[in-house]
């Protein structure tokens, strides 16, 4: 096999790996709605469906990085989407809230493995220069599976009923499952890195969170995908109550702006060939905060705009965030990027259930100015970086 087929072969997989990750890990947020009001709880209550598989992936990412440092990465990939395939199927069988919710932070736990190793894989196997685009890519399967996830689990959960919803998209993960064991190409870890003990990934996690290169990274992932989250938890909510009142299928519809994002990660990888990281990261920040007002408008095309515009803004600065967690890793590339989707993970569990709380208080108002703050500090961080980067300073403000 030809160099150039075995990596596009790699691209692929690892594009159908974060579809069914992002699919079964977003689809919940489709049957918010539906959730809190067939079971009459409260939508922090029912958006705990989401946190608990985000927060099941955070608490599992370290654990895969160094199992994959123990057993390859690619196995690591493998048993990962086999178990998320099983869990995924009997999610939705859960007789009460309390075991869906457990059953979904045990699909996260699954989900982990892929979140773990898939960028370590990737700066591993491919030369620097193209690790950016195939991130991108990686990246873009995120985002069509969370749209999938979201377009079919919403008209579902609104026509049939929501397990309905989580069962059929848990069918489409499992020919995702199929198509990555497929895809995937033998024999890429030639040149991975050596299995490390247990202390010294404890070390090298200790390591990275002392880096202010790589700890500035991680915190990226915390605000600008909690504040992503929070919005995206709380949309189908805002849109079918006054002043819209959407059906929940046709509400479910604005997921489809994800492919705006798919697109922008495209171009944010291209970037990143030509300009430093760190500026696409701070431009994607900025668009995320400009969203605020369009997203407060009663009127639903403006409103659409200001959605759209987090979104490209996300998608400019998450691919970058989590190639930059491999790239600024000096040494444990794996238990950095791992790093990375914990952090980011956390934000989105974190941040995702406490918009809940501003809008059970004060409605969609609250959502919309926390998502701006914890886009402003990105940015801050992010500008920060980029100043340092174009001045051609260490972390410690001497030349590099």
């Amino acid at each position: 096999m030809s160099a150039d087929r075995r990596e596009r072969r790699l691209v692929t997989a690892l594009f159908v790996s974060g579809f069914a990750t992002f699919s079964q890990l977003f689809d919940a947020q489709a049957i918010l709605p539906s959730l809190s009001r067939d079971l009459s709880i409260s939508s922090a209550s029912a958006a705990l469906a989401v946190s608990a598989t985000t927060s099941g992936i955070a608490v599992s990412v370290l654990a895969w990085a160094w199992l994959s440092d123990r057993i390859g990465r690619t196995a690591v990939m493998r048993i990962s989407l086999v178990a998320t395939t099983v869990l995924a199927l009997a999610a939705p069988l859960a007789p009460t809230l309390e075991v869906l919710i457990g059953m979904r932070a045990l699909t996260g736990v699954a989900l982990g493995g892929i979140q773990a190793v898939a960028m370590a894989l990737l700066v591993e196997v491919l030369p620097r220069h193209r690790v950016p685009p195939a991130a991108a890519m990686y990246i873009t399967g995120n985002t069509v599976g969370g749209v999938t996830g979201r377009v079919i689990a919403g008209p579902v959960s609104e026509l049939l009923h929501w397990r309905v919803g989580l069962l059929v998209v848990a069918g489409i993960g499992v020919v995702a499952c199929l198509l990555f064991f497929v895809l995937l190409p033998r024999g890429l870890e030639e040149r991975g890195a050596r299995p490390a003990p247990f202390r010294a990934a404890l070390g090298h996690v200790a390591h990275h969170l002392r880096r202010w290169t790589t700890l500035s990274v991680y915190l990226q992932g915390f605000l600008i995908m909690g504040s992503f989250t929070a919005v995206y938890n709380y949309l189908g909510f805002h849109l079918t109550r006054e002043p819209f009142s959407l059906p929940v299928a046709l509400a479910s519809l604005f997921f489809l702006v994800y492919f705006v994002g798919a697109a922008s990660a495209r171009v944010a990888g291209g970037l990143a060939v030509r300009i430093p990281p760190w500026f696409v990261v701070t431009a994607g920040g900025a668009l995320v905060a400009l969203a605020a007002l369009p997203m407060l408008s009663g009127s639903l095309w403006v409103m659409f705009a200001g959605i759209t515009l987090l979104t490209i803004g996300t998608f400019m600065s998450h691919p970058m965030s989590s190639t930059l967690s491999g790239l600024e890793a000096d040494r444990g590339r794996s238990q950095s990027t791992a790093l990375y989707q914990l952090s980011w993970l956390t934000g989105a569990a974190l941040w995702g259930w406490f918009g809940g709380v501003l809008y059970d208080r004060f409605d969609w108002l609250g959502v919309v100015w926390m998502s701006t703050a914890l886009a402003a500090g990105a940015i801050g961080i992010a500008a920060s970086r980029a100043w340092v980067t174009r001045n051609g300073l260490s972390e410690e403000g001497s030349p590099a």
